[in-house]
């Protein structure tokens, strides 16, 4: 998906498509919008009968005394009013519920459709810039999909019955004061992709704006150790300062429609009162007509006033609906093949097989790689960095798929199963330990929702991250904050490593499991590690190559090719890659 830029922000005309597409999300509430149009529908008519009784009154009632009509017809108008203001009331009430249902279908489809994503979109896309879409974007929509299309339907409706009531009463004065309406076409004409162009605008600023935020906050240690707040807060200045200016150069155009109509208004209210007078004293026009006329002409305005809104709110609207269903248009890089079959029982046999990948193509990071892993072995994977170590896992946990060749398990092709299915039977412990807020048995269960807390207390102690749980103020049940800030990168890592023991998967992937735990530590772990990958496939990547000495075979990748593959004896005597690599660290400890 494209970030878009300054440069992106051109005019364009209404698509409709992207219009009726949007819409889509009303459909189920068809009911509850029919619903609201006929109380709108209802409230609009009682409301344009009230100039034609004020006609009335004031040309038959009160020239001829009749104060009963008088009183009845003052009566039946407070009635009338009444009766609006209930239908206005309970349609506002239906139009925002039944609104509020359709962005709560947009955005659960647009958060589920983020959660299918490949790893490479979230690499090339900043996580403010999708909080723009989920979040500020479909609030945007709001007043479209709650009072706007319901709205629109009934101020067309007033406008024309308004424009047949005055043809009605007085064709002439009608046509007259109806002329300024051209006026204000040209000038919406005019305006219009100006409009249009500042909202995109507004957009893309707030989007540039929310990206820097998080982007902060998230390296907001790094930044304070580097004592950069002063160039920081310049920098902020200068992008909330785009903000202001885009989004005040937006209200400038957007503000001159409300007193522009207010014009055109005036001028037909003039027109009204000019040839009003003259048919006064040439073609006997009646007083009560001509205040009909100016209220009526009030009412036709007012629909127009709303329509020349709903228009911006339309192109606004337009421009987040273009992001959100960019988005929502990313393509799913790493999907179930429609054949695909569900995972059921796994013995564990995995295999590599003309492996070769790259995140570009003419860039490979793997190249020709085979290797056949029996059920229940244990294989490590050590290599210089940026040798392809993890790029390697990924494969295996289908977070990417090679460019060629295919990797297999108990003999199938990862790509004929489902996703979710293989990812059921695959535990992963990632280098960076992630954790959620919220407390720390929900972390730990996180692997298995289900788990009773004796599961998750026995997983804890095998792990030996009890002691120090049971030690804060809840206990298991302590609060803690995203990515688990209160924690040390130990404890963090020591709660997500129970996360996959208590999963207890078929297939186990470790990925620096050991990293970030001091050496005492280190040693228990050890004998948890090895307990887990008792009977279980699976593979450990390790720099600490000490921890890596029991495994049933090491593979050495350098420059995306297994350099050397066997156990560690073997391989020490080899006096290879491992080899030098193994003396390198063996001298490191001694020496520290």
């Amino acid at each position: 998906m494209s970030n878009l830029s300054s440069e992106d922000i051109r005019a364009k005309a209404l698509d409709v498509n992207q219009m009726q597409r949007l819409f889509q999300y009303l459909k189920p509430y068809k009911l509850q919008l029919l619903l609201t149009c006929l109380l709108m529908f209802a409230a609009a008519l009682t409301d344009l009968l009230g100039p034609y009784l004020l006609q009335r009154s004031v040309d038959i009632y009160i020239a001829n005394a009749q104060f009963l009509k008088l009183l009845l017809t003052s009566l039946l108008y407070a009635f009338l009013v009444v009766l609006t203001y209930l239908c206005n009331r309970i349609k506002i009430r239906l139009a925002n519920r039944t609104g509020q249902n359709a962005l709560l279908d947009l955005r659960r489809d647009l958060f589920n459709h983020v959660q299918r994503l490949s790893f490479d979109f979230f690499g090339n896309t900043s996580a403010g810039r999708i909080m723009v879409r989920i979040v500020n974007d479909v609030n945007t929509l709001s007043n479209l999909f709650t009072n706007g299309i319901v709205n629109v339907l009934t101020e067309l409706a007033k406008l024309v019955v308004a424009s047949m009531m005055m043809i009605i009463i007085h064709p002439k004065l009608a046509l007259v004061t109806l002329a300024t309406a051209p006026i204000f076409m040209t000038l919406l004409f005019l305006t219009r992709n100006a409009i249009k162009r500042r909202w995109r605008m507004v957009r893309v600023k707030l989007s540039n704006l929310n990206s820097y935020i998080h982007e902060n906050i998230v390296g907001m240690k790094v930044i304070q150790a580097y004592v950069r707040q002063k160039e920081n807060s310049k920098r902020f200045h200068s992008v909330i300062g785009d903000v202001y200016s885009s989004w005040m150069e937006a209200i400038r155009i957007n503000s001159a429609f409300g007193p522009a109509v207010e014009l055109v208004s005036v001028i037909g209210n003039i027109i009204i009162f000019w040839y009003g007078a003259r048919l006064l004293a040439i073609d006997g026009i009646t007083v009560g007509v001509v205040i009909s006329f100016t209220v009526y002409l009030r009412q036709f305005w007012q629909p127009i006033n709303m329509l020349s809104n709903f228009y911006n709110q339309l192109l606004v609207a337009m421009a987040s609906s273009e992001r959100i269903f960019e988005l929502m248009d990313a393509e799913l890089d790493i999907t179930s093949a429609p054949e695909a079959v569900e995972l059921e029982k796994v013995q564990g046999a995995v295999e590599f097989k003309d492996i070769s990948f790259g995140y570009k193509p003419d860039q490979l990071i793997l190249k020709d790689i085979n290797l056949k892993v029996k059920p229940g072995e244990t294989i490590a994977i050590v290599g210089p960095t940026g040798s392809g170590k993890t790029t390697f896992i990924n494969l295996l946990a289908r977070f990417y798929d090679p460019n060629q060749g295919q990797v297999l398990i108990d003999g199938r092709d990862i790509r004929q199963i489902k996703i979710e299915s293989l990812r059921k039977h695959i535990g992963v412990m990632l280098q960076d330990p992630f954790i959620f807020s919220g407390t720390v048995i929900d972390n730990i269960r996180y692997g298995k929702l289900d788990a009773t807390e004796e599961e998750v207390v026995q997983v804890a102690k095998a792990v030996h991250a009890h002691d120090f749980i049971e030690k804060m103020e809840d206990g298991y049940y302590t609060m803690v904050n995203e990515r688990g800030a209160r924690l040390s990168i130990g404890q963090r890592q020591l709660i997500c490593f129970a996360r996959v023991l208590l999963a207890d998967p078929d297939i186990l992937i470790l990925d620096e499991a050991t990293a970030s735990v001091d050496t005492h530590t280190e040693l228990l772990l050890q004998k948890a590690i090895d307990k887990l990958l008792e009977g279980r496939t699976s593979f450990v990547i390790a720099h600490r190559l000490s921890t890596i000495r029991n495994a049933d075979r090491i593979m050495v990748i350098d420059n995306g090719q297994i350099a050397e593959i066997g156990t560690h004896d073997q391989l020490v005597a080899k006096r290879g890659l491992y080899y030098n690599l193994y003396t390198v660290q063996y001298k490191y400890l001694h020496a520290s």
